[in-house]
């Protein structure tokens, strides 16, 4: 079979290539899965480039999500046929035309679910829905979040509709406001504006914003901190821009605000499994009912994976970058 494979860390575009690789046997409670379509994150390339904070033995496979089909099944597995369409996540590996999984990490997916939303329903979906709990708000409140149109911002304001918690959007350019409204998705502010603060006052009527996000780093951070209200909380989700923050120390002390780090992995580690399996079904029922918009840019073959890896960071871009072995 065929899968990407790496032999150093770097630049996924030079290190990551295509190689033929024994076909995986499924051992006692295994499947065997065909990988349908797999989406490119940024924590994937980010393990690629040796920056993330699990760090694969060399030589070593990529990819953690996918949408499969059930191609052989292990002693003991009960409970799912070959042949049934399934998605996962933290399957490592999943670059791949084949990859061996937990059987009772699999998720059944409905036929209402289109093969490329179903590809991408749970790593980020799942941080997002975990996030808005992380965050501890309830229906009526309101948060602040840079990077409103990226894909985990994109989600967090559509399932923060569906629980009934506002949600202000930041974004660099005006552009922005625009390609959300598009989708639904208004509140949204661009920073690049003069009078940005005045619009935000306006569009929250001067109410207290109890928590807020920040994906960006750098100088954003600081805008999402000064918009916090008495006692807020500040939830560190990512580093876009810069992997150092820019705070106002004296919005820290005198509002007392707090700083918090989310790490998907460790906040989904730590919950209650059959609580993880609620909220995916609920996500999956979001978005069998559209609901819930997860967008791709572009499908790429395995052997396009410098491209494909290249397009991720492009500016602007909208939906989710796949691979298709």
């Amino acid at each position: 079979m065929r899968a990407l494979v790496q032999h150093q860390f770097g630049d996924p575009a030079e290190v990551l290539a295509v190689e033929e690789v024994e076909l995986p046997e499924p051992g006692p409670g295994q499947v065997r899965l065909k990988v349908v379509l797999s989406p490119i994150h940024n924590h994937d390339l980010w393990t690629v480039r040796g920056d993330y904070g699990y760090k694969p033995e060399l030589p070593a496979r990529a990819g953690t999500e996918a949408l499969s089909v059930v191609d052989a099944l292990g002693e003991g597995v009960t409970g799912i046929a070959v042949g049934q369409r399934v998605v996962t996540a933290s399957v490592f590996g999943v670059w791949a035309e084949y990859v061996l999984a937990p059987a009772a990490a699999l998720i059944p997916v409905p036929d209402a679910v289109a093969d490329e939303a179903a590809a991408q329903v749970i790593s980020m979906p799942l941080s997002a829905a975990s996030l808005l709990e992380y965050l501890e708000v309830s229906e009526g409140d309101w948060i602040v979040q840079n990077a409103a149109n990226g894909a985990v911002g994109r989600l967090v304001a559509q399932l923060a509709a569906s629980r009934g918690v506002r949600v202000l959007g930041l974004v660099r350019r005006a552009a922005g406001v625009d390609e959300l409204a598009a989708v639904g998705i208004h509140d949204v502010v661009a920073t690049d504006a003069e009078n940005w603060r005045d619009r935000v006052a306006e569009i929250t009527g001067g109410a207290s914003i109890r928590a807020g996000v920040d994906s960006v780093g750098g100088a954003s951070a600081g805008d999402v901190t000064t918009l916090l209200g008495e006692n807020g909380t500040l939830v560190v989700f990512g580093a876009m821009a810069s992997p150092t923050m820019e705070i106002p120390s004296g919005d820290v002390i005198f509002r007392q605000l707090t700083v918090r780090g989310f790490w998907g992995s460790k906040v989904s580690a730590a919950m209650d499994p059959a609580h993880r399996v609620e909220l995916i079904r609920e996500i999956i029922t979001l978005v069998a009912q559209g609901k819930l918009d997860l967008p791709v840019s572009q499908i790429f073959g395995l052997e396009q994976i410098a491209d494909a890896s290249r397009l991720n960071f492009e500016p602007g871009r909208v939906g989710k970058v796949m691979l298709r072995p």
